[in-house]
């Protein structure tokens, strides 16, 4: 199933990288590299933009802010590859980085380099061609949950990430910041902000554990052994990762976890073959986890609430980009409509807490 790894397409309009420049640089540092230079980007991902640089024989993954971007804190170069360069060593499937680069006269923004992760990477649907009967679609969600459980059970103060965050207040600093961050972003008025944001301000539920979390931990984030399904070899997007309630991190889970009873407006904005046959249910994923880990899952449904609101926030944040023509990318037209759906299923599981 090689063929079938994740492969770049070319670079997008408007998301293209300075060649004249980037050349010297990185020859400055892989004098090695003589040889052609050239660029292809990842297609998957709306925020953080990722290419595959060439250069000679050498491949390199590069990482960079999306361009007209003013969320700083959501795009901190230099924050994601310091957790990177600790992280990796402790737990392999983070990806291995290789340099960091400030000077904005290369590229315009802050970057870095890592090496590649070369596996399978199933978004929506498996890719054309890969079997997925439902023995496999079980198999692999199952090893899903718990990496998720093994992420969350590495010690962040040994690996020297014990100053990423401050895990007291972490649930009170989410919902006001990421409700300050929707109306920054605000481009329409919809029903669902006022009553959903009121009721995650009260009902925040007490929490006394903290762990590393990834908070963006879903199926295109991960990337498949080709020759197992069920090994995960990497995990992508570490840009919001932090120090927190881990429940949260399951909360997002589970808020990409569409089931074939979901309403249809859901199905539209599917993520992930969680409704193919075979899948565990939302409830079976939090029942796994919560085996696995002995944590207590009695308030999950703030949790998927929370979670269903922050996502979205951040699509409402992403379109706002193409709302004020910072980005020329036609597949943001449509986000609204998915913030609408996500806000309403925000609603529901405030409503009816049951996962």
């Amino acid at each position: 199933m090689a063929n079938l790894r994740d492969r770049p397409t070319a670079v997008r309009a408007g998301e293209e990288l300075d060649l004249a420049k980037l050349e010297p640089f990185l020859l400055s540092h892989f004098p090695g590299g003589a040889g052609p230079l050239s660029v292809e980007q990842y297609a998957g991902g709306h925020s953080n933009l990722t290419y595959l640089v060439r250069l000679g024989g050498r491949e390199v993954v590069l990482r960079r802010p999306p361009f007209g971007s003013k969320v700083k804190s959501a795009h901190d170069m230099g924050r994601e590859f310091r957790v990177l360069s600790k992280l990796h060593a402790a737990y392999a499937p983070a990806p291995e980085v290789l340099l960091f680069c400030d000077d904005l006269s290369i590229l315009g923004a802050p970057f870095y380099l890592m090496e590649p992760i070369r596996g399978i990477i199933i978004r929506r649907d498996p890719p054309a061609g890969l079997p997925f009967p439902a023995e496999t679609a079980r198999r692999v969600s199952e090893s899903f949950v718990d990496n998720l459980v093994r992420l969350h059970g590495l010690d962040y103060e040994a690996i020297g990430l014990g100053d990423l965050g401050k895990p007291q207040g972490y649930l009170e600093r989410q919902v006001r910041g990421w409700t300050e961050r929707y109306y920054g972003s605000q481009s329409h008025d919809l029903p669902e902000v006022e009553p959903v944001t009121a009721f995650l301000k009260d009902h925040i539920p007490q929490t006394s554990e903290a762990t590393l979390i990834h908070n963006d931990y879903k199926y295109d984030n991960i990337v498949l052994d080709p020759s197992d399904l069920t090994r995960i070899i990497g995990v992508l997007d570490w840009e919001m990762t932090t120090v927190g309630d881990p429940l949260s991190d399951l909360g997002t889970s589970i808020a990409y976890w569409v089931e074939p009873r979901d309403p249809e407006e859901l199905h539209r904005i599917r993520w992930c073959p969680s409704t193919y046959p075979g899948s565990i249910t939302r409830a079976e994923f939090v029942e796994r986890y919560a085996q696995r880990t002995g944590r207590d899952v009695s308030h999950i449904g703030f949790y998927l609430a929370f979670a269903q609101f922050k996502l979205a926030v951040i699509v409402q944040q992403i379109y706002y980009r193409y709302h004020q023509g910072l980005t020329k990318d036609e597949r943001f037209a449509a986000m609204p409509e998915t913030v609408h759906t996500l806000l309403r299923a925000s609603l529901r599981a405030i409503e009816n807490p049951s996962i």
